[in-house]
């Protein structure tokens, strides 16, 4: 009875010396995380309108780009908006002369669409520019079938829309002096809707190599509320924060109780999670190579993959605050001293 007495002691003290020094990481991370630039991200995240917001929403979910489907038209008109957006803003492209387009071939995707492209765009960084962080969202959408478009405002008009902002308020604050540290590249994929295939493709042929992308913050329908929340609509979904670094998930709770205040819901980012959201977009093919990520995401409801998901439901001064946090974070992420490491598999 004494020995068993003593061997249950011993690991008693084990496990208490253990959680103590979790707990003590946990503290050093989180008190590692400042933000010197607070000033900086509040004027510059007034760059980011929700009338602008609207506008592009508006526009990009209109009949004129016919549901957006990869490889058709109406996809390549859209892309085209988007590449005269970042051309018009001065925002420059990490390819070649004038070019916005990573072009992917048929045998890139399934067998049933046509040649596509990713829409890219780029700013430098000052200090590490051979560090890249990105932003993503899909631009692409259902398309049509029949006489019936699927114009998908928040699918994902919203997230297409939001990186159209940060971009630029980035931009902006880069000509006003404040040049990330860290190089940031604006990424809008194709064929997303069909299985994750421009962010596939980004993977395998990446324009940085992917042992210098730092992040990966992915935008997927940010737009809307889900039943869940309709009498807590302050909320966004946060996936895979900390599925790779425990750093990256504190920083992204730190920006928004320092800036932000939305309810951060992790339902989604649960493991026993019966959706799978994590696997489910395109954050996902650089999760597979280890790259931290955030997945943003608003939840279903009712007109997710309908004709129906359209601009007018769109919640803007929601949209507008969603986007402010992606914004905050990605200041952060790109102008830290050292890069977030990596500490899970």
């Amino acid at each position: 009875m004494k020995i068993t007495l003593i061997i249950v002691s011993m690991l008693t003290l084990v496990g208490a010396c253990a959680n103590k020094r979790h707990s003590e990481k946990i503290k050093e991370i989180k008190d590692a995380i400042i933000f010197q630039d607070k000033e900086a991200m509040l004027k510059y995240a007034q760059q980011i309108d929700t009338t602008d917001l609207k506008t592009h929403l508006f526009e990009l979910s209109s009949d004129t780009y016919q549901g957006r489907k990869t490889g058709e038209i109406g996809f390549d008109k859209a892309a085209d908006y988007v590449a005269n957006y970042y051309n018009s803003q001065n925002i420059t492209t990490p390819l070649d002369s004038s070019n916005y387009f990573q072009n992917i071939p048929k045998t890139a995707l399934s067998k049933d669409l046509k040649a596509s492209k990713n829409v890219v765009a780029f700013i430098k960084g000052s200090t590490k520019p051979n560090e890249v962080l990105v932003i993503s969202s899909h631009l692409d959408h259902m398309g049509i079938e029949g006489d019936t478009i699927y114009n998908g405002a928040d699918d994902n008009g919203s997230g297409t829309s939001a990186l159209l902002e940060i971009a630029q308020a980035f931009n902006t604050a880069k000509q006003n002096g404040f040049s990330p540290k860290r190089s940031i590249l604006f990424l809008h994929f194709t064929g997303e809707e069909q299985g994750l295939f421009g962010s596939q493709f980004y993977s395998k042929n990446p324009i940085f190599p992917l042992k210098n992308t730092v992040a990966n913050l992915n935008i997927d329908m940010i737009g809307r509320v889900d039943p869940k929340h309709e009498k807590t609509p302050n909320y966004i979904y946060i996936i895979g924060a900390d599925r790779l670094s425990t750093e990256l998930h504190y920083i992204s709770e730190k920006a928004n109780d320092n800036f932000s205040n939305l309810i951060l819901d992790y339902d989604f980012n649960k493991e026993s999670d019966v959706n799978q959201y994590y696997y489910r977009s395109d954050h996902y093919n650089f999760a597979k190579h280890n790259i931290p990520v955030i997945f943003y995401f608003n939840g279903g409801h009712e007109d997710y993959h309908k004709p129906s998901d359209t601009a007018e439901k769109i919640n803007y001064p929601l949209l507008k605050k969603r986007t402010d946090l992606i914004f905050y974070t990605a200041w952060q992420l790109a102008n830290s001293d050292k890069r977030i490491e990596v500490d899970k598999k």
